[in-house]
């Protein structure tokens, strides 16, 4: 039984990139829907081959221009990373009928490998666009919505009404340890830890695998599980390395790994010429809160509300959500966060619009002004670049902390 279609914020976006590019390429995790998303919109339009296959990929790679001449445009090729070697061939054959819009959609999971090639052979001629797993209002229903700094905080009422889509607290937490992939929000009854542990282990042997850096796997997924302890915390590769007995080295080639596949956002820190010291080390944190949960050992949500990796979790939420909407509306998402050598910090800070907007993270569902002191010095620190501020909490309370701060619940995100 095929699985219900979930609408994507992306979708314009793409429809708009396949209309004025003779190629696009669409990236992002293993699972997050890149398939499903391009037989959608174009399975009618366009023919489908997955390169994944390795009878197909050898036709591919052993006579290019055969199997281009088969497979003529319009047509998707998925798992393109597989047979990177194909692109110097797509680009000759966009060259000759260049004015073409559409002809090539291509998708892959492995960042590292694809886009060098990509920047190498299609310069010029593709649009590269990312598809991440679903952000709270595609689950949601409302793919349109959009985050609440797209208006001014005094305005923030006007935003799209979430209120009929706030979970209870429970609920909410449930849905952290589900996380943001199609196949789980599609299919809540899912057993989640068999779903986690079988897309874990997929990606460590397909993907993981492939890449030169990666020698001992087991000792690798050690390495994943010691990443998502840290999760929203300052990298210090060399406690890392220390902890699994590897070299630093290592560490920094293996979480390139983690981050070209999408499984890691490295956070780094916003630095303004405003005369204070500011830590200059970068934050880590999972790309997926489901994911984060799972190799955290939490099953329960209350577990995972409670204990210590409450605050973590649902840092990591809020982070995955802002890097989803803005990469699901064809933006390269610009997000750091902002603390000083004393101490004083601000969890995330959106570069959008020309302004910088200050979010703080709280685990009480009960705000109060005290939690917006750190957004208020750095809206005094940064000036007329700082925008309205929010303290995003896990409650269903929306209140004006500061004339220029609002809380708002996880939810209308």
């Amino acid at each position: 039984m095929p699985l219900p279609y979930l609408c994507r914020t992306l979708e314009p976006t793409l429809r708009e990139a396949v209309a004025e590019f003779p190629a696009v390429v669409l990236t992002g995790p293993r699972q997050s829907g890149k398939t499903t998303l391009l037989k959608q919109l174009f399975g009618e339009s366009h023919r489908y081959l997955s390169l994944e296959l390795p009878d197909v990929r050898a036709a591919a790679l052993a006579d290019p221009r055969g199997f281009l001449e088969a497979w003529a445009p319009p047509v998707i090729f998925d798992e393109v990373q597989y047979a990177p070697e194909l692109l110097p061939y797509v680009k000759e054959r966009i060259d000759a009928a260049r004015d073409r819009a559409g002809q090539y959609l291509l998708s892959g999971s492995q960042n590292l490998l694809l886009l060098d090639r990509v920047t190498e052979s299609l310069a010029g001629r593709a649009a590269v666009l990312r598809l991440l797993p679903l952000s709270w209002q595609e689950a949601a229903g409302r793919p349109e919505a959009v985050g609440p700094w797209w208006t001014p905080v005094d305005r923030a009422a006007d935003v799209g009404d979430a209120a009929g889509d706030r979970l209870a607290f429970g609920d909410l937490w449930q849905s952290f340890l589900r996380g943001g992939y199609p196949e789980l929000v599609a299919m809540p009854d899912r057993n989640l830890q068999l779903w986690h542990a079988s897309y874990l282990q997929t990606y460590v042997e397909r993907d993981v695998r492939t890449l030169r850096q990666v020698g001992d796997l087991t000792q690798f997924q050690s390495f994943l599980r010691v990443i998502a302890a840290r999760s929203g915390q300052l990298l210090n590769l060399s406690d890392v390395g220390r902890d699994l007995g590897i070299a630093v080295n290592t560490v920094k080639a293996w979480l390139s790994v983690l981050e070209a596949s999408y499984q890691v956002t490295v956070l780094r820190p916003y630095f303004a010429n405003v005369g204070k010291r500011l830590v200059k080390t970068p934050k880590i944190y999972l790309s997926d809160v489901g994911t984060l949960c799972y190799l955290s050992g939490l099953r329960e949500a209350e577990h995972a509300a409670a204990g210590p990796l409450g605050g973590a979790i649902l840092e990591t939420a809020v982070l995955s959500q802002i890097v989803r909407t803005m990469a699901h509306r064809g933006e390269e998402p610009r997000v750091y966060f902002w603390r000083t050598a004393a101490g004083l910090e601000v969890d995330f800070v959106v570069e959008t619009g020309g302004r910088l907007v200050p979010i703080e993270v709280k685990l009480s569902g009960t705000p109060r002004p005290p939690m917006a002191a750190a957004i208020r010095t750095f809206q005094e620190d940064v000036g007329a670049q700082a925008g309205a501020g929010y303290v995003v909490h896990p409650g269903d309370v929306r209140l004006p902390l500061d004339p220029r701060v609002m809380a708002l619940p996880f939810s209308d995100l």
